[in-house]
């Protein structure tokens, strides 16, 4: 299949980590498919395309792939979704199609080339990416390539901006535009039809502000610090954590600094899955933490901290924690009085993507945010909130209450 101009100016780059920022219907599939076939028909190949979904992964790839190198299969798996080819020189290739949520099964395998589609859709990308699949290219010295239009400045975000800092990344930037492919008239059609953040995130690969944000006031560049920034924590009062426990999901503990002036610093996190309780408990213990303040909802869990010696508070959960913990936390972005440590990449990505159902009359403030990306929220949250003297979670509840009141009487006029 022949490759447009701006298909070709990534397909021509010799860097091994290439980042494409691309609009919808700009030819990412096609660019996949085409890098896949031209590696595993020049050298006897280990391959891996990774979707969101391994339903999206059939959906957009195998047919494809599964058609177009018919002629040298050897073997199709359908229900795996993996293909064993013949290469130029008469051996073979492997080509394996998987869903980012099985991930995990790709542990201790080499790859020659991995393909990752929807980058910015992909949840715990770090975590994964980390602690899996880099690890996957070492042995083989093998290559990337992450596609994916943009979901406002999440971790896709950090992964455009890689160049900046490692000399093996290239990154690349196009729109729906650069497909000659696209006639103009329909995506100006689109541009009529849609919100300009939306048109411009689409279709232009621009980052934009994701819809429906729950920490709307958190700014990059007024609340992220590192250690070259002019203010820096001093004269600490307190220090503490916040801990949200998990295996299959991502374990967090945030460690929080508080000043003597009530402010507060995060200065690092620890974000990993597959950690049992009793290991987290060995972290948190080494630490040294005046308190945490851990998730309520697992006793078991608790129970081995405290067996470490590790000082536990209680956290209040009720139908109002959540949002007072979120209000609590919005008032101190706008106050200038929450920091956040560049090194805290899980939690700025889960920040700034933390994000409210849709109802039909737009945003639904009044729910309680989706529950996905938040594994190190709920960890802020439990130790920001909690630590607040209680008159003021006393003040914000009954705020809550009369909120919820409001509501419930202006429901029944109508």
């Amino acid at each position: 299949m022949i490759l447009h101009q701006a298909q070709n100016k990534i397909a021509q780059s010799n860097s091994r980590f290439r980042v494409i920022n691309a609009g919808r219907r700009f030819g990412k599939t096609v660019l996949a498919s085409e890098e896949i076939k031209g590696v595993a028909l020049y050298k006897q190949a280990k391959i891996v395309y990774i979707a969101p979904t391994i339903q999206q992964a059939r959906d957009i790839m195998w047919q494809q792939l599964k058609s177009e190198l018919q002629s040298i299969t050897i073997k199709a798996n359908e229900s795996r979704l993996e293909l064993e080819v013949t290469n130029k020189d008469g051996k073979s290739s492997f080509i394996q199609l998987k869903g980012w949520e099985a991930i995990e099964t790709l542990r201790g395998q080499s790859f020659d080339f991995i393909v990752l589609d929807e980058v910015a859709s992909m949840r715990n990308f770090w975590v994964g990416w980390n602690e899996v699949l880099s690890p996957t290219l070492i042995d083989r010295k093998g290559s990337c390539m992450f596609i994916s239009t943009p979901k406002g400045f999440n971790h896709f975000y950090d992964l455009y901006n890689m160049h900046e800092k490692d000399k093996n990344y290239e990154s690349f930037h196009f729109t729906t535009y650069d497909n000659p492919n696209i006639p103009v008239e329909e995506i100006e059609r689109e541009k009529l039809s849609k919100p300009e953040n939306t048109f411009a995130q689409e279709y232009l690969g621009s980052f934009r502000k994701s819809e429906g944000l729950v920490y709307k006031e958190f700014r990059r560049d007024v609340h992220v610090y590192n250690d070259d920034s002019e203010k820096q924590p001093a004269k600490i009062t307190k220090r503490f954590a916040g801990i949200d426990f998990g295996t299959t999901n991502p374990a967090a503990i945030i460690t929080v600094l508080k000043d003597y002036d009530n402010n507060y610093w995060i200065p690092e996190e620890f974000y990993k899955r597959g950690k049992i309780d009793s290991q987290v408990a060995e972290i948190v213990a080494s630490q040294h933490f005046d308190e945490v303040y851990p998730d309520p909802e697992s006793p078991s869990a608790i129970g081995e901290l405290t067996n470490r010696g590790v000082y536990c508070k209680e956290v209040i959960k009720n139908k109002d924690s959540i949002k007072n913990g979120i209000n609590r936390i919005r008032a101190l972005f706008l106050q200038n009085k929450l920091h956040i440590h560049s090194s805290c990449v899980n939690l700025i990505n889960e920040l700034e993507t933390y994000s409210y159902p849709e109802s039909r009359l737009g945003r639904n403030e009044e729910e309680n945010p989706i529950k996905e990306n938040d594994h190190a929220l709920d960890a802020l949250r439990y130790a920001i909130y909690m630590d607040e003297p209680i008159n003021l979670r006393v003040q914000l509840q009954q705020e809550s209450n009369i909120s919820r009141n409001r509501e419930s009487r202006k429901s029944g006029y109508e």
